[in-house]
């Protein structure tokens, strides 16, 4: 299928094609149909699946230009309504379709300026009630959307969504999108929808057969050297750290700062400006490396992320498919690292047997290892960096004090320094002692000290 065959406007097809979109999803082949027939959708779907296009396009298509809001779109965080409506505004440009952004920690006045010139709203439960309770805003729009339906129910706002709805019109094409379907989210599909068409995506396409997942098993105090030495072998170029704990962002961000990485952290204590100022740097790609909790990361729609590292596992498997699904996005491949202690074994083999993918185990690279690769990926930058004006200039200046031989030797001691990190011997469990760990999580063995084994497993 291509997405001419959905019968799309010709302005949503050019910019469908400047996205560099190339075919439908799974979600978006079964949602944009019966959207564009008027039908209400009950859709399960994870973040990276192409769901806000398989909302966005058919609504897009359908919309009157009446001057008023005709599409509300209802978001559980301030990041994804910013994403959501980038989307969107992306996909109407040739359509000239005006969204706005409702949210807290941002100014009233210039929010409802923006509404009064917008096709389709984007907004937070918190905000959009107040503003409707208040009487600043009404709303008559012909479709609703609520994204991320069940992580709206995890943050608390099922008592808002209700109230909201008794302020909207009852002729209005209702969709719901979900990435898991508990009682409470069905329930809330049948009071607010009406004869919905459900769509499931299955568990197997959930899990993107595009990440490979992998785990490092270490000791509680192994982690920070761990991860450097991950983060220097794998040498991602795009990744997100996730941490459990605000108190945790912080500290991790600024050790990796100290030991001269580009990162960044990210939870929901900062103000909002510095947030957007984060993300946006994360995004352009100044900040190689977010540090962030699960509630920050909510949502967050980046298509060139190469590492998602789990710097503990979450508490559950739905957790770790979101962390996971930030990486492997439109058609790339990825990458999911989790440090894992022994007393998480239990966790970890629940995750895999919910998730219903293995997890790879691999021994934390040693030194010689870490340098090897540091080495060739150093060589590798340095071969394909592009020669500059500038830098012609300044070998010119430098030649004029000493010889070629010696300039070149300066300059890549200049750049082996700075990739310079902690390399302190041999950390984290053999494979045989993970092999008596993982018997001893599901019943078998009691684990036991052992010598480590000369054996390595490569990835």
């Amino acid at each position: 299928m291509t997405f001419a065959n959905l019968h799309l406007k010709p302005q949503l097809l050019r910019a469908i094609e400047q996205a560099g979109f190339k075919e439908p999803s799974p979600i978006q082949q079964a949602a944009i149909p019966p959207i564009l027939q008027g039908k209400d959708v009950v859709a399960q779907a994870h973040t990276g699946t192409g769901k806000t296009a398989a909302f966005a396009l058919p609504i897009l298509n359908r919309l009157q230009r009446s001057g008023q809001v005709e599409a509300l779109v209802i978001v559980p965080t301030r990041e994804l309504a910013t994403q959501v409506s980038d989307e969107i505004f992306r996909l109407g440009r040739f359509l000239g379709i005006r969204t706005a952004t409702i949210y807290g920690g941002s100014s009233y006045a210039r929010q409802l300026a923006h509404l009064k010139k917008a096709s389709v709203a984007i907004a937070t439960p918190g905000r959009l009630l107040d503003l409707l309770e208040s009487g600043r805003i009404q709303l008559n729009p012909r479709f609703v959307v609520l994204d991320e339906a069940d992580e709206m129910l995890d943050m608390g706002f099922l008592d808002d969504i209700k109230a909201i709805f008794e302020y909207l019109p009852t002729n209005r094409q209702t969709l719901l999108f979900s990435a898991t379907m508990p009682q409470a989210i069905k329930e809330l599909a049948q009071r607010i929808l009406h004869e919905p068409l459900f769509i499931s995506i299955t568990k197997r396409e959930i899990t993107n057969r595009n990440i490979k997942q992998y785990y490092y098993v270490v000791d509680e105090h192994e982690r920070d050297e761990a991860l450097i030495r991950l983060l220097d072998y794998t040498n991602p170029k795009k990744s997100i750290i996730f941490c459990r704990t605000k108190v945790e962002v912080d500290r991790l961000a600024q050790f990796l700062a100290g030991q001269g990485y580009n990162a960044k952290g990210l939870h929901g204590d900062m103000a909002q400006r510095q947030r957007e100022e984060v993300m946006g740097s994360f995004k352009r790609g100044s900040t190689e490396i977010l540090v962030a909790t699960d509630v920050a990361a909510r949502g967050l729609d980046i298509s060139d992320i190469t590492h998602v590292f789990n710097y503990h596992l979450p508490f559950d498997p739905e957790s770790y498919v979101h962390r996971i699904g930030r990486t492997g996005r439109a058609g790339r491949s990825g990458v999911a690292i989790s440090l894992v202690t022994p007393h998480e074994f239990k966790q970890l083999l629940r995750i895999q047997k919910e998730v219903g993918s293995s997890l790879i185990n691999q021994e934390i690279p040693v030194p010689n290892e870490v340098k090897e690769e540091r080495r060739r990926s150093l060589i590798e930058r340095i071969l394909s960096t592009q020669v500059s004006t500038e830098a012609i200039e300044l070998l010119n200046l430098l030649e004029a004090q000493s010889d070629l031989s010696t300039i070149a030797l300066k300059l890549a001691s200049m750049l082996v320094e700075k990739e310079q990190g902690i390399l302190q011997g041999r950390i984290g469990k053999s494979p045989e002692e993970i092999q008596r760990l993982l018997e001893a999580a599901k019943g078998h063995a009691t684990p036991s000290r052992s010598r480590r084994s000369s054996t390595r497993q490569r990835r």
